[in-house]
């Protein structure tokens, strides 16, 4: 592929992914508006079931796959259903935490995952990930760290659970990387649907078993909390697949607005002074990628200067 095919390839990655990211804001707004009346881990079965529905649509349209002869199984499929664990526990951590924590905090402090998508990308995809990126990332993570506050009388241990979120997250992306590249993305998303939901009824019988929804109303925000869910992992699955994950890993810094935004609009919550300068530090770390990934593909340098 040419520099400029790399390139616009490159921004179509990141348009995507800042769809996704912004999706699963507003799919963690139903979540807190819910959690008074629900728990985590039922909510995360319900997001993995009506979550399906996006990437069953997608599937069907497919027409990659048709012409694969609508093949169902992966070779693969152990690495899917670990991917939907992963998925499970992230969802149980965030959701929990959703419930107990300002929407914005607990959304700033989950974007630590883009220091471990770089981490996990050289460990387990062997990428080369050079001293500046590396730099980037870290000044994004203590960021994170003053947002969560260890040390001062507003820290809790609550703070711990988003962060847990965090590192779970970052492995279900690097690993939609290590599937064979004919398998399609919606395909791979149900397969970590089903395991994740298997996963969250067991948590959710292990620790109480399921509320009987309210109202219709209730239902359907619930569906609803599962399109948007299914439709950002989709978005956020195929831009990883069309980039090194690590290279959009700092992209996921740019939610941070979106979730202050939206916090502030739906529930009154403006945790300014927890969030800054941490944000501001994150912010940072997602801006000084961007503006050596313009400078790397101007210039032609090769990555080895990273």
């Amino acid at each position: 592929m040419t520099g400029r095919g790399q390139a616009d390839l490159f921004l179509r990655a990141i348009l995507i992914n800042l769809a996704g990211i912004f999706l699963l804001d507003l799919m963690g707004l139903i979540i807190k508006h819910l959690s008074g009346n629900y728990g985590a881990a039922e909510l995360s079965a319900y997001r993995n079931l009506f979550g399906m529905v996006p990437s069953l649509a997608f599937l069907w349209l497919s027409a990659r796959w048709r012409e694969g002869g609508r093949r169902l199984r992966l070779r693969q499929w152990k690495l899917a259903w670990l991917r939907g664990g992963f998925v499970a526990l992230a969802q149980f951590l965030f959701y929990l935490s959703l419930a107990r924590m300002e929407f914005a905090t607990t959304s700033t402090i989950v974007f630590a995952m883009a220091l471990f998508i770089t981490a996990f990308s050289a460990a387990l995809l062997g990428e080369r990930v050079g001293g500046f990126r590396w730099s980037a990332v870290v000044v994004g993570f203590v960021g994170v760290v003053m947002v969560m506050g260890p040390g001062s009388d507003s820290f809790s241990a609550d703070a711990l659970l988003p962060l847990g979120a965090a590192i779970l997250y970052a492995l279900t992306s690097v690993t939609a990387r290590m599937f064979d590249d004919d398998v399609p993305t919606p395909l791979m998303n149900i397969y970590a649907n089903i395991s994740a939901a298997a996963g969250a009824v067991a948590l959710t019988l292990a620790t109480g078993g399921f509320t009987p929804v309210a109202s219709a109303t209730d239902l359907a925000w619930i569906f609803v909390m599962g399109a948007l869910g299914g439709s950002g992992v989709l978005a956020l699955i195929v831009s990883f697949r069309m980039t090194e994950p690590s290279n959009l890993a700092p992209f996921n810094y740019f939610g941070i607005p979106f979730a202050f935004v939206l916090g502030w609009l739906f529930f009154g919550e403006a945790p300014v002074g927890r969030l800054f300068p941490g944000a501001l530090l994150i912010l940072a770390g997602g801006l000084l990628i961007v503006w050596r990934e313009r400078r790397l593909r101007r210039g032609g340098w090769t990555g080895s200067d990273r």
